[in-house]
């Protein structure tokens, strides 16, 4: 075993760094990601067949293909059609995407689970279709599909790491930089283990929470 304290403590600058680049990361894509997860699954119940379709295709295409993928297909790709843009930038693209497939899908069920009848009598009431889902669905829904979409959470602040393969100074990249520089590799990942422990665990409790909430009679 190779810990030493010394280059511990030293790596904790940079890996603090990395983590705050992380925490971005995961911050917007998950903002992005269930602002499309919420279109996708209205797509997905819409009775008009070009936007059910639509989000059919999108979702069914996204979770297919492995998040890697879709980092390096746009990091890559982009400048060769003249698109340039940051290592940021296309994270935040490639993260939100390919999240927003799968929120799309754990609202859709969320939706489908509310009883037929409810949309039925709001309609009979004279609300219209949009309003029916803001004040009588979707309330419903969020309860239902907080805990999975908080393991969604979860998932992203771990899928991040991904960013190392791309040069993004994220906390997994923060680590193999020092790794490199000390010629010490347990010191430096017990430090990045112990920053992704810190921003998954709190999301774990807080999924844990949210279960008993809603699971009371």
């Amino acid at each position: 075993m190779d810990f030493q304290w010394d280059i511990f403590v030293e790596s904790i600058p940079p890996l603090l760094a990395g983590a705050w680049i992380t925490l971005q990361l995961t911050a917007i894509s998950l903002v992005l990601g269930l602002a499309i997860g919420l279109i996708g699954a209205l797509g997905r119940v819409s009775s008009n067949p070009v936007f059910n379709k639509a989000a059919l295709v999108y979702t069914t295409g996204m979770r297919s293909i492995p998040l890697l993928v879709t980092l390096m297909f746009l990091y890559f790709g982009l400048p060769s059609i003249g698109i340039l843009l940051s290592a940021f930038a296309v994270s935040i693209i490639a993260f939100s995407i390919n999240n927003g497939a799968y929120v799309t899908e754990i609202v859709r069920s969320g939706i489908e689970s509310i009883d037929k009848g409810q949309m039925r009598a709001a309609r009979s009431l004279g609300m219209s279709y949009g309003l029916a889902m803001r004040r009588i669905i979707l309330p419903q829904v969020v309860r239902r599909v907080l805990p999975p979409i908080t393991n969604e959470a979860i998932t992203l602040v771990k899928n991040t790491a991904l960013v190392s393969t791309i040069a993004l100074p994220d906390l997994l990249r923060a680590g193999l930089n020092v790794m490199t520089w000390k010629a010490n590799t347990f010191s430096p990942f017990a430090g990045v283990a112990l920053m992704y422990m810190m921003m998954t665990l709190p999301l774990m409790w807080l999924v844990s929470r949210i279960e008993k909430r809603f699971t009371r009679p």
